[in-house]
């Protein structure tokens, strides 16, 4: 897994600035008040600070921007950044400020000047996952990032409460690596194989072969994975540390390449479809994080794996495919899989271990970049509370996310003339009638929430805690909805 920068937190030392190596930031707030740190680099510098903080630049600055200072004199650094940041920021705020800082330093070591200053553990994590590189198939790797020493007034609380959001945070670098690699190396067997360490965190996890699942009926599944020559792998992840509880259930589309199959996609930008086990890498990255940070909460994963190929095995468009629910299905495209892939898993799930509600994720349609570009995710609930639930999850960690409906009308566009459901419904509301096609797979009492992450898994420009490429969305706002909803103590 990438490496993602230690960090130390410690009481402010203001003798050991003038010979700090790498970056040095400071937190000011907007009235460009210095604190005792900054006036030591005040000093320092000859008065570099002060004037930066007067000046028209300065000024211009939102919460949690940053003015840098190049080759200051006076330090052995070789920048400081000023951050703008109240003492008391947001959340948001204070991870915005991390994230400006870590977007500077890349992996250079880093000396981070708080203070007093409020939430030191969320500017961390802003920092570290702004810091974060996929550069494992490069021929020369990146070298691990540099520390950062956190400077606070209370060391040991910044270091209690960042110890959880560390854990979250090797979650979401977890999801990044899996879906940043490209198919050749993570195959169904090898990202089985990955899953299957988390064992060493103490989750227990199951490999489901081909044998079992044609045992089990996954008609659907299996029809996916005939065109290849890598088998499907469905694997379940066990977080069992909530007493008595049902658990939540976690299904994720593993799709570790989509060529369309029969119905194969355009060749320009296909390349990209290696991301298209977005949802079951970030189901993955969730059950790290909550295994690492001891979440006292009962949770299953399932990670539906495969590759959908064309080859004189594949399955077709006109073929009728039988669900482990025993509902038959008409194929019309076979580059709408991963709903097939879903409804089986979804299946399985609830008739083996009778969650108390379920989310599934999937990069599953275009239509929802069309809808929502890569701004939010789009999600759709059976359950009013549960949906309020998640999205209140969202909001507070930062990730978008926003409603969609069921209808009737939609789920008129999925009836199919030869078997009990077709599985698309055309152009027209091709995110919703796609959720409409899961929702026939999920029993009428158990809550239940999709997530179409299509526009928010693997982005073409940076955002705010993540260099361009995978983003890793949905771990926090899962790890979240874990600690509000489902934890016991």
């Amino acid at each position: 897994m990438t490496d993602l920068r230690d960090v130390a937190f410690q009481e402010t030392d203001l003798a050991a600035l003038a010979e700090a190596a790498g970056r040095i930031a400071v937190l000011i707030p907007g009235d460009g008040t210095l604190g005792p740190a900054a006036r030591r680099l005040n000093r320092l510098t000859k008065g570099a600070v002060a004037r930066a903080v007067a000046s028209e630049g300065w000024a211009k600055l939102e919460e949690g921007e940053v003015l840098s200072l190049g080759f200051p004199a006076g330090l052995a650094a070789e920048g400081v950044d000023l951050v703008r940041l109240s003492r008391r920021p947001s959340v948001a705020e204070a991870r915005k400020a991390g994230a400006a800082i870590g977007r500077i330093a890349g992996r250079t070591a880093v000396t981070l000047l708080c203070g007093s200053t409020r939430r030191p553990a969320e500017i961390a994590l802003g920092l570290i996952l702004r810091s974060y590189a996929f550069t494992a198939r490069k021929s020369e790797p990146a070298t691990t990032p540099e520390p950062v020493a956190v400077h606070v007034a209370k060391p040991d609380a910044a270091r209690s409460a960042f110890a959880a959001t560390r854990a979250v945070a090797e979650g979401v670098a977890f999801t990044r690596d899996l879906v940043s690699e490209p198919s050749n190396v993570l195959s169904t067997t090898e990202f089985a194989a990955r899953l299957a360490a988390l064992r060493d965190l103490g989750l227990e996890v199951e490999v489901i072969d081909e044998a079992e699942m044609e045992r089990l009926g996954m008609g659907a599944y299996l029809a996916v994975s005939r065109g290849s020559v890598t088998p499907a792998q469905l694997v379940v992840m066990k977080w069992m540390n909530g007493g008595d509880e049902p658990p939540l259930a976690l299904v994720g589309k593993g799709v570790v390449f989509d060529t369309g199959g029969i119905s194969i996609k355009p060749s320009a930008g296909m390349e990209a479809m290696t991301m298209d086990m977005g949802g079951a890498g970030t189901v993955a990255g969730t059950m790290m994080a909550l295994a690492k940070r001891g979440a006292k909460a009962n949770v299953v994963g399932f990670a539906g794996l495969v590759e959908n190929m064309p080859d004189g095995q594949a399955y077709r468009p006109g073929d009728v495919l039988t669900s482990m629910k025993g509902d038959t299905v008409e194929v019309i495209s076979t580059d709408a899989e991963g709903r097939l892939v879903l409804a089986d898993v979804l299946w399985y799930a609830q008739e083996h271990y009778a969650p108390a509600a379920i989310v599934d994720l999937a990069t599953l349609t275009g239509a929802a970049i069309i809808a929502l570009g890569h701004e939010n995710a789009a999600y759709f609930s059976t359950d009013d509370r549960f949906g309020r639930q998640f999205a209140a999850a969202a909001e507070a960690e930062g990730e978008g996310a926003w409603p969609l409906p069921f209808g009737a009308g939609y789920a008129k566009q999925i009836k199919s003339d030869i078997a009990d459901i077709k599985n698309t419904g055309g152009r027209p509301a091709g995110t919703i009638t796609a959720a409409e096609f899961l929702k026939c797979f999920v029993k009428d009492e158990v809550p239940w929430i999709h997530i179409d992450i299509a526009g928010v898994a693997l982005v073409g420009k940076d955002t705010l805690l993540a260099p361009k490429g995978a983003t890793g969305w949905g771990v926090m706002a899962l790890d979240r909805l874990v600690r509000d909803g489902f934890e016991t103590g």
